[in-house]
């Protein structure tokens, strides 16, 4: 089993920046063989991916965040962040860490992100 906290969530306001820790623990399989995924999920609305990074390193974003977030990874100290700058209202959700290898995935338990003036 592994185990995914999320950190780093909060209040900022447009025009900011945060930067969102996902630590995994646990006894399960590698940390490394696993893609990790931030998703997030606004109010009233579908969960949606954000952006993902392989075990080789490999980013994808999704178009609306291209530019402004950054998703790296530390393998040595199983660690996942996301760095976001120039924050949007719309930025506002709930985020998600999330791993994938095969068959296997996990879930953290979500940090709140809010974008206001």
């Amino acid at each position: 089993q592994v185990l995914l906290v999320e950190s780093g969530g909060g209040l900022v306001q447009p025009g900011g920046s945060l930067r969102l820790s996902c630590a995994a623990s646990g006894s399960g399989s590698i940390f490394s063989i696993y893609i990790m995924r931030w998703y997030r999920q606004a109010p009233g609305k579908q969960r949606e991916l954000v952006a993902a990074i392989t075990s080789g390193g490999s980013t994808s974003y999704i178009d609306s965040v291209k530019g402004r977030f950054t998703i790296s990874r530390d393998n040595a100290k199983k660690m996942v962040y996301l760095q976001m700058n120039s924050l949007k209202p719309e930025d506002t959700a709930v985020y998600y860490c999330n791993a994938v290898a095969g068959s296997l995935e996990h879930w953290g338990q979500g940090t709140l992100v809010t974008v206001s003036s």
